[in-house]
């Protein structure tokens, strides 16, 4: 009776397991013909990212939804595979795509607490769901998930399926995949990680945004010793090994910028050509863009930029405290986080909160728990916002937001953001593949490409294409032009009545065309503009590249009145770099699929041979030879401490100091830098092109030419070099000494005055030109 008493339980339970079973068992009849294809994973095809690269063949930029980068598991270093292993499935390699060790494991936990609270999901459930299904915690999407890792091992093998895994799991930071992740946290390569960061990297799948290690270092901490021990116990590593990765350092790249060099603008400029040509399959294809950049050259203009542009800026004092939070009494990491929660760093120059203030030393805390104290030198710049006479709106005190600089040895001091923009563009004139481009001092703040995109005046750097032309209607280098007082009319200037100045305000009576362009006279430039016509500039600008439409044919034209953006002047004065060619820019070598296949290869004109001749060599040969002297002994001159002879440029300020420039080059590179303000200001007194743009030029300059040997400047043919009178053009005999000046052989200087035949002003009376030019 007893034992009948027994046997029913069993019987019943039986049943119902039974029961179960077989339910369970139609339900997968039904379910399982409906389950997806496994393509997506027999073909995968995962979302990669446009990458941008430089011409030799660095990273520079990347855009798409997803960060990735596709490993083949036979390049995951082994500590890795056994971290993620021991993190989120011991036995992958023993089971059959469900372990029902954990499921059963998982439901007893769930039926304790009411719930669906833990799960018992593979790797290949998880890869399962990553791939087909939602995240919800539902009996019917785990139930899905399980028939699928059944279809999935069925097909895959055990590598296959790890290799998926590593591949498409996200992991935060906009990252799919380990190693996408290496190189996110830690700016390494999968086969680069020690242990310990491959532990923490293991423990981010659980939960990516609670154990980030840059979010949240404490808790990825915990996470990584839970891995570390886990693997310990699965004697997948050995007590000496746990704790040297135990105890280990781990460097978390704090910096987002994963590239080796800061070429935003140029990038995003990248990104907009091939957006225009693929669509949206640009950000998912994973095609490759090869370009003209080079890395070097990059580095030396950005870090030029940067530093001229800090140099301008400190030049015209501390503004103050970017804003104020107030702060407890009682201070905690967390609070301060939250404080600066809103001011992202600029590269170098760090956003801090002041906590305690006074005369003789700041103390201020920066994002990711580091405290700062500044004294002494670092103080110097803020100095006169530091004492209780200081605007209240300005001082520095506590709570105030301000910026943070390491100096040469390491040690802080106050700095700011600058108000003022810049830009440099620099290119090969042979054939137009830019070398560098700098958009502005900080594209994550302004992401207008003040290197393509602003235009405005180039004062005294537009006068060599003024010049130029004159040599095309008959002037020469040693054409004598009166520097004297000129007042013009309404009428004659399109729009005000208008009396031009030289910088100095000086004037110094008659002088060679040469000196005028050497020493930038504004008067000289006016009459020689007068005397070759506005209309002919007009159209003679156009060779180099310039818009009519944007250089309205009046006298003002001279002094560099129209608009240019940087990129056009680097192209219009590569056409006196190479000899008179007009060269088109461009900054994509080639494109390739994911495969590799070319899409599409770029097929640049060179100088020489197939591009466009638009002024005669000679032209451009003495033009070159006066924009040497510009640099030698003109308004150029510092150019002089880089200890070359090789290299010819011009200055260019426009009125009231809105706009500084300086454009120069070899035979080999051509560089413009612009600064000024986005709303158009004055930068200051005296921040001249010479003061202001000149030094970023120079920067980038020596840092890029360094060791590159001397291009020498030769006469090509048609070009007669001949002694002259300095003071008067005329040409003197080899016994009466004089300057050797160079002319076309058949426009040789004059032995006594005249006005070269008539040729200037064509058919206007000679006396009319001789009283414009005196």
């Amino acid at each position: 009776m007893e034992i009948r008493w027994l046997i029913l339980p069993l019987v019943l339970f039986a049943s119902a397991v039974l029961a179960a079973i077989i339910l369970l068992a139609f339900a997968a009849a039904i379910v399982f013909p409906t389950l997806p294809s496994l393509e997506a994973l027999t073909d995968y095809q995962p979302k990669i990212p446009l990458r941008v690269y430089s011409a030799d063949g660095k990273l520079i930029g990347e855009f798409g939804e997803e960060r990735r980068a596709v490993a083949k598991i036979h390049d995951v270093p082994q500590s890795m595979v056994h971290a993620i292993l021991a993190a989120e499935d011991e036995r992958f390699y023993q089971h059959r795509g469900v372990d029902y060790v954990g499921v059963a494991r998982a439901a007893v936990s769930n039926f304790i607490s009411g719930g669906v609270r833990q799960g018992a999901s593979t790797i290949t459930m998880q890869v399962a769901r990553n791939f087909f299904l939602s995240k919800e915690k539902t009996l019917t999407r785990k139930f899905n998930e399980m028939l699928l890792a059944f279809k999935i091992e069925a097909n895959l093998s055990k590598d296959q399926i790890l290799e998926l895994y590593i591949n498409q799991i996200y992991l935060g930071q906009r990252g799919y995949g380990f190693a996408a992740a290496a190189q996110i946290y830690f700016g390494k390569r999968l086969a680069e990680l020690t242990l310990a960061e491959s532990a923490m990297l293991a423990g981010l799948p659980k939960a990516p945004s609670r154990y980030n290690p840059l979010a949240n270092p404490k808790r990825a901490k915990l996470r990584q010793q839970y891995v570390l021990r886990r693997m310990r116990e699965l004697e997948l590593i050995s007590d000496e090994e746990l704790a040297a990765a135990d105890q280990q350092p781990i460097a978390v790249k704090k910096e987002m910028n994963d590239y080796p060099v800061r070429a935003e603008h140029f990038a995003e400029m990248v990104r907009q050509a091939l957006y225009e040509r693929y669509q949206e399959d640009t950000y998912t294809k994973g095609i490759r863009v090869y370009t003209t950049l080079l890395t070097s050259h990059q580095e030396a203009a950005y870090s030029a930029l940067r530093r001229g542009v800090q140099n301008y800026d400190r030049r015209h004092g501390y503004r103050g405290s970017e804003g104020y939070v107030e702060l407890p009494l009682k201070l905690t990491e967390e609070t301060l986080e939250d404080a600066l929660q809103e001011t992202a760093d600029s590269d170098d120059i760090r956003g801090a909160i002041v906590v305690e203030a006074g005369p003789k030393q700041v103390r201020a805390y920066r994002k990711g728990g580091e405290w700062l104290e500044i004294k002494e030198d670092g103080l110097r710049f803020a100095a006169r916002m530091l004492g209780g006479k200081a605007n209240p709106a300005q001082r520095i005190r506590r709570g105030a937001i301000i910026r943070v600089q390491r100096d040469e040895k390491g040690r802080w001091h106050i700095t700011q953001l600058p108000a003022v923009e810049a830009s440099f563009a620099a290119l090969d004139p042979r054939d137009g593949a830019i070398r560098a481009m700098v958009g502005g001092f900080d594209f994550n703040r302004n992401q207008f490409n003040h290197a393509t995109q602003a235009l405005r005046q180039a004062g005294s750097s537009f006068k060599p294409f003024i010049y130029s032309a004159a040599l095309e209607k008959g002037f020469t280098s040693a054409t004598v032009i009166n520097d004297a007082p000129l007042t013009f009319t309404a009428a004659q200037t399109g729009s005000e009545p208008w009396e031009p100045k030289n910088f100095d305000g000086k004037f110094e009576g008659p002088m060679r065309l040469r000196t005028a362009l050497v020493k930038s006279k504004n008067l000289v430039s006016v009459r020689i503009l007068q005397a070759i016509s506005p209309q002919y500039a007009q159209d003679y600008v156009t060779r180099f590249g310039f818009d009519p439409r944007l250089h309205p044919p009046y006298l003002t034209m001279a002094l560099g009145a129209g608009n240019v953006t940087p990129m056009q002047m680097v192209v219009a004065y590569a056409t006196f770099a190479n000899g008179g060619y007009r060269i088109a820019p461009y900054f994509i070598e080639r494109v390739e699929d994911a495969r590799g296949n070319v899409l599409m290869a770029a097929k640049p004109v060179a100088a020489g041979s197939d591009a466009e001749r638009v002024i005669d060599e000679r032209n451009a040969f003495i033009m070159t030879s006066i924009l040497r002297d510009v640099v030698r002994v003109g308004t150029g001159a510092r150019v002089m401490k880089l200890g070359r002879g090789d290299l010819a440029g011009k200055t260019g300020t426009t009125n009231e100091f809105v706009d500084a420039w300086f454009c120069g080059y070899n035979a080999e590179l051509v560089a413009v830098a612009w600064i000024g303000f986005d709303t158009p200001q004055t930068l200051g007194r005296n921040e001249t092109g010479s003061q202001a743009a000149l030094p970023i030029w120079m920067d980038y300059m020596g840092a890029v030419l360094k060791g590159v040997p001397e291009h020498a400047l030769a006469p090509p043919n048609g070009v007669v070099a001949m002694r002259i009178n300095p003071d008067t053009g005329l040409r003197v005999a080899e016994a009466e000494g004089g300057l050797v000046d160079y002319f076309y052989h058949e426009s040789p200087p004059p032995e006594h005055e005249t006005l070269i035949g008539g040729v200037i002003g064509g058919d206007r009376p000679r006396e009319e030109v001789r009283n414009q030019l005196f």
